[in-house]
């Protein structure tokens, strides 16, 4: 059995608040806890039962900290499994860095990113599925992403991924008791019945990634480049949409050269901007740089924003702009509807379906964007309230088995020996058993959890 360390970190967000909570965790948490508080009572934090509090004071050695509720919870009753102490004090940096200070200097050792969570997948508090929806939970913007991500904590897609396994472990179960056992009165198993069961796994697996992509659009928003030659409004529009100044906006060319990122909530969808330097060309160096920084980003965002300046003609630059999007999702955008319009929109309606005419300095027009956007993101109402895969990996799972179970219905009925197919069937029963963390390799528990913040 491996003896973890006792692990300690403050679980509030890095900033000055209401409170703040240094929270310990491990075999040796409530002696690293009464190392460092003294309750008013004068009773042992030893002797303190699970799930009770008490109000004392956090020291360091002889140096008085800071008032503090201290609460216990004994294992296995807790977040993690283990043993756990928090200390909940006034919300200054400074205050929690010491107490934290000292309960390393007791026998804690920082926690990384993740492990409290971590602890509890390994004690068993939680299944791999469920684990990530914790940091869905945090995350969420909005009460659909808290509903999706609280179904999915609560094992939503575990038990139906269960469903599944145990339907595929019956199916081996009975080839193998067939094939092992010959001359025992045990039913031939036929394909007819196979085709029924494998049938019913492949729909169970399919209606867990059927509203995938509608779920992580939800869930994740929409990698958005606002891009354009210099000059055409896209700072502009970037400030309109996300409600503040956070892209300089001057008449002179080149203003922005480096990316600005905010996101943006659009109804159902959320929008992660970007907005990036004007595409063109330029002999200077560090604007070339923030240029081939918005080339990238073209070629890496779901949702293109090409902005054009409605009051001069068609140039060479908005031209290669047309050509480099041509194949992706994008929405033009006329900018500047306020002055007199010299932009013939022909060459530019013959490669983008979506054209819509603003004024990004008088914020007219943006209404017209939004709608664009939904229609071009219209998501199904069905993600909204179904099971499915919260992430890739638990999609690359899920697909990975769908294709197994695929191609055992198909080895069926084209008459393949049934050994063939066992050996199939296992591989899917496999992928289901890595999808909810039942044999899953080190590497990727510790990829998951290394998305964690520290403290959770």
């Amino acid at each position: 059995m491996v003896i973890l360390s006792t692990i300690a970190a403050i679980s509030t967000p890095n900033a000055s608040g209401g409170i703040a909570v240094i929270r310990i965790s491990g075999d040796n948490a409530i002696e690293v806890a009464e190392k460092i508080f003294r309750p008013l009572s004068r009773k042992s934090v030893a002797d303190m039962d699970g799930y009770t509090c008490a109000y004392g004071i956090a020291h360091d050695g002889d140096e008085r900290i800071d008032d503090c509720i201290l609460t216990v919870f004994r294992a296995p009753h807790s977040y993690t499994g283990e043993n756990v102490a928090e200390l909940s004090c006034h919300g200054g940096l400074y205050v929690s860095r010491r107490i934290l200070r000292a309960a390393l200097k007791n026998g804690a050792v920082n926690a990384e990113a993740g492990e409290f969570t971590k602890r509890a997948f390994l004690n068993g508090k939680l299944d791999l599925t469920q684990a990530e929806a914790v940091m869905d939970i945090i995350s969420a913007k909005s009460e659909r992403e808290l509903r999706m991500a609280e179904s999915l904590r609560e094992g939503a897609a575990f038990r139906k991924a269960e469903k599944c396994s145990a339907a595929l472990m019956k199916i081996l179960g009975d080839l193998a008791a067939w094939a092992d056992y010959p001359d025992e009165d045990i039913p031939e198993v036929s394909t007819e019945n196979l085709i029924s069961e494998l049938t019913d796994v492949r729909g169970e697996l399919f209606s867990l990634v059927e509203h995938y992509d509608s779920g992580r659009l939800l869930r994740e928003g929409v990698a958005t480049a606002i891009v354009g030659r210099p000059n055409v409004g896209k700072s502009t529009l970037f400030n309109c949409l996300s409600g503040c100044e956070r892209s300089i906006v001057t008449e002179i060319a080149g203003t922005t050269r480096d990316v600005v990122e905010e996101s943006v909530r659009l109804g159902d969808i959320t929008l992660r901007l970007a907005d990036t330097a004007g595409i063109h060309d330029t002999d200077d160096m560090i604007e070339g740089i923030g240029i081939d920084i918005a080339e990238k980003l073209v070629d890496s965002s779901e949702l293109i924003i090409a902005v054009f300046d409605g009051g001069c003609p068609l140039t060479e630059d908005d031209q290669y702009l047309i050509n480099k999007i041509n194949k992706k999702k994008c929405i033009a955008v006329i900018n500047k509807s306020d002055v007199e319009q010299k932009l013939d929109v022909t060459e530019i309606s013959k490669s983008i379906q979506h054209i819509v005419y603003i004024s990004a300095k008088e914020n007219n027009g943006i209404d017209d964007l939004h709608k664009a956007v939904e229609e071009l993101f219209r998501l199904d109402p069905d993600a909204f309230s179904s099971v499915c895969a919260a992430n890739e990996r638990q999609k690359q799972c899920i697909d990975s088995a769908l294709r197994c179970t695929d191609e055992a219905l198909s080895e069926l009925q084209n008459g393949q020996m049934l050994d063939a197919v066992n050996v199939i069937i296992d591989e899917a029963e496999q992928y289901l058993l890595q999808l909810t963390g039942k044999k899953v390799t080190d590497a990727v528990v510790d990829e998951v959890f290394s998305r964690f913040c520290v403290g959770k």
